[in-house]
């Protein structure tokens, strides 16, 4: 397989988990937002965090903005200068899609496509009259895509490198949804009953809430929420899983190709074993910061290291502008 259409197939898994995953934020902020125990701020300044938005939000808006949700979601949804916005996500997983169409199947292509043109058409007008059944919508139809791929293509080394991008961005995503809110957590003097609707609203948020409810049949806490989202290997967004099944999607990838040496699987496997064994007494000692700030910052430079070594990047300045 040429560079190109691997690059393009690793991203077009990429996007679509990010569009997935930023709707859901979006949903479950909302949601959250609505309840009334939390401040505006306190509710929606998490969401810009956890896209890596942050900085770029307050020069465009200045700090206050943070309290006006309305802001935040047109940011976090529409800005075309917000490359990791939800829109600039869905485009960018149509484009690779279209620039590999001999490579997926048919109905990959259907379902990428037809999210893309729902959000240039119907979702400006579901944006304006139903939010949630907006975030619902792109939801679904991002897992619906995966899904396809999935259901509609050979399980070959195209499947592995998309899997492979879902993997690595679902890792770092649940890495940092998981830091940004035990972070604002651990800070906030909240309420008991308010704590725990937080918590619930995290596992949402990871579409955690129903399967950590039959793993752990009691009150939600950080400690086993945490263990949940990190550890728990039968649980398919948790980093332990996802990291797992990256490392044996580039080892098949790099088992066609004996010859090329690089650090980017070692790396990975490493991450994997880490994460395994120090994950528990950073739990125990309410220290997750530290440790997942390491889990997001290793996702993205092994991300950079497999640009460099299966996909042309002469070095990690080189990706291009718009996959970030």
């Amino acid at each position: 397989m040429i560079s190109r259409v691997a690059d393009a197939l690793f991203w077009l898994g990429r996007y679509l988990e990010r569009a997935e995953s930023s709707a859901r934020v979006g949903l479950v902020t909302r949601n959250l937002a609505l309840d009334g125990e939390l401040t505006p701020r306190q509710a929606w300044h998490p969401a810009v965090i956890v896209e890596g938005e942050e900085e770029a939000f307050r020069a465009r808006h200045g700090d206050e903005a943070f309290a006006d949700g309305e802001k935040v979601q047109d940011w976090l949804v529409w800005e075309e200068t917000n490359l990791s916005s939800l829109s600039r996500s869905v485009a960018a997983a149509r484009d690779n899609a279209r620039s590999i169409r001999e490579v997926v199947s048919l109905e990959v292509w259907e379902a990428v496509n037809e999210l893309h043109l729902w959000m240039q058409a119907d979702g400006r007008e579901a944006w304006a009259e139903d939010r949630h059944a907006f975030y619902r919508h792109v939801r679904q139809a991002a897992q619906m895509a995966l899904g396809v791929v999935h259901g509609t293509m050979l399980h070959d080394d195209a499947f592995d490198f998309i899997l492979l991008g879902v993997m690595l961005e679902r890792a770092g995503q649940t890495a940092r949804i998981l830091d940004v809110h035990h972070h604002a957590l651990s800070r906030m003097a909240a309420h008991q009953v308010v704590e725990v609707a937080l918590w619930l609203a995290l596992l949402r948020a990871c579409s955690g809430f129903e399967p950590f409810m039959k793993r752990f049949q009691g009150k939600a806490s950080a400690s086993t929420v945490a263990r949940f989202l990190v550890l728990d290997a039968r649980f398919p967004r948790s980093v332990t899983h996802c990291l797992h099944v990256a490392s044996k999607r580039l080892a098949r990838v790099r088992a066609a190709d004996a010859d090329l040496r690089g650090r980017s699987l070692p790396r990975l496997r490493a991450l994997e074993s880490w994460v395994i064994d120090e994950a528990g007494p950073h739990i125990d000692d309410g220290e997750l910061h530290e440790f997942l700030t390491h889990v997001v910052d290793e996702t993205h430079a092994i991300a950079t290291d497999i640009g460099r070594e299966l996909f042309g990047y002469p070095d990690p300045g080189a990706q291009r502008a718009s996959q970030g």
